[in-house]
């Protein structure tokens, strides 16, 4: 059994999604030939929505880690939100961090979930550094590196952040 876990962006361009998930889809492939894929991720909109469908896609199976309890009222937007409970049910596990309320603290706990749970991390990042706000893509790419987890870097030409 291979656990891979994923962080990365949430503001990706209409265009940098089908690119991102082929990408994906390609890299989990290998990890799924055994049947026994399980990917973490946190589900946000992006990089982590489109690693858990590549994740089912493949056959492999979900963990959903879900920073606080507050966390779908509060943080998931409408547009996301029918993604977001399709992938909370489909998951065969939920984990709720015991945090009330979605914040830096909630974050950073679910990062290292992510990490704790991870034999590899797949981030789909732009490679630039951390913005100092802690919890970030760039910040737990450099925590699991720091774990001595590998890390698959997922940015392929063409894709872009909004800005």
């Amino acid at each position: 059994m291979t656990t891979i876990s994923v962080t990365g962006h949430m503001d990706l361009t209409e265009d940098s999604i089908p690119l991102v998930r082929a990408a994906l889809d390609d890299l989990l492939r290998q990890y799924a030939d055994d049947g026994e894929l399980v990917g973490v991720s946190c589900i946000a909109k992006g990089a982590d929505s489109l690693f858990a469908e590549a994740v089912l896609a493949v056959g492999g199976s979900l963990t959903a880690v879900i920073p606080s309890r507050d966390y779908r009222q509060n943080k998931v937007k409408p547009d996301h939100a029918q993604l977001f409970d399709r992938l909370v049910d489909v998951a065969a596990e939920v984990l709720v961090l015991p945090h009330e309320t979605s914040n830096r603290q909630a974050y950073e706990a679910a990062n290292a979930v992510l990490i704790e749970r991870a034999d590899r991390l797949v981030a789909v990042w732009n490679g630039e550094p951390s913005t100092g706000k802690s919890g970030g893509t760039a910040d737990t790419v450099l925590e699991a590196r720091a774990a001595g987890v590998p890390v698959d870097v997922v940015w392929p030409d063409g894709a872009a952040r909004r800005s």
